[in-house]
């Protein structure tokens, strides 16, 4: 019997998940949580062989879930389940040492049957999201461009972020500048929804 954990936060998939693996005559669902920080501590109490993780989650998210796991509970395998994948999310979900990941919209048959590969120590990516990381472009923007821009969302003022980051005032406007110029787009709002749609941020 295959023990397995649940972690998303929206219950109704959790639940819909945890019925159709309950169909499956070797596969025990264990737990099911809501957040990053309960699944750490339900991989404690429960002790499963596969955590079938959300990728965005409050809190900690699937990534930090998953290395944390891999750091504490190594004998515990990530499968990374994700509404809206993108390359560089598959990534650094592989970096971090998840063992698979699959979109939410795959059929229950499929996820039953990637958690019994990853289960037997087997890596498993969804087929388009494969094809997807391979032709995606890579990201211009460097990593102090990638950390202003994050924080620019929802407009924040140039002070608050130069704060923030413990730079100028003149230093943020050109990195941000640079983004916007990198990415070819007319606006910082903008730069940021084409990053985040890329999964850069």
């Amino acid at each position: 019997m295959i023990r397995v954990l649940l972690a998303d936060d929206e219950e109704l998939i959790r639940e819909a998940i945890a019925a159709l693996l309950g169909l499956e005559p070797d596969l025990e669902v264990v737990a099911g949580v809501g957040s990053g920080a309960e699944a750490v501590e339900a991989v404690r109490r429960h002790r499963p062989d596969v955590a079938v993780v959300d990728l965005q989650m409050p809190g900690m998210d699937g990534l930090e879930v998953t290395a944390e796991l891999q750091r504490v509970f190594p004998s515990c395998k990530v499968l990374i389940l994700t509404g809206r994948g993108r390359p560089p999310h598959l990534q650094k979900a592989l970096a971090a040492g998840a063992k698979g990941f699959l979109p939410k919209g795959s059929p229950g048959g499929t996820l039953a049957d990637v958690i019994r590969r990853v289960h037997r120590g087997e890596r498993y990516v969804d087929p388009a999201l494969a094809a997807d990381a391979l032709t995606a472009p890579e990201c211009p923007l460097t990593s102090r461009e990638l950390e202003v821009l994050r924080l620019a969302e929802y407009d924040t003022p140039i002070s608050v972020i130069a704060h923030r980051t413990s730079l100028s005032n003149g230093t943020v406007r050109n990195y941000l500048a640079a983004a916007v110029t990198k990415l070819g787009v007319r606006t910082r709002a903008e730069a940021f929804r084409l990053a985040h749609d890329n999964g850069w941020l």
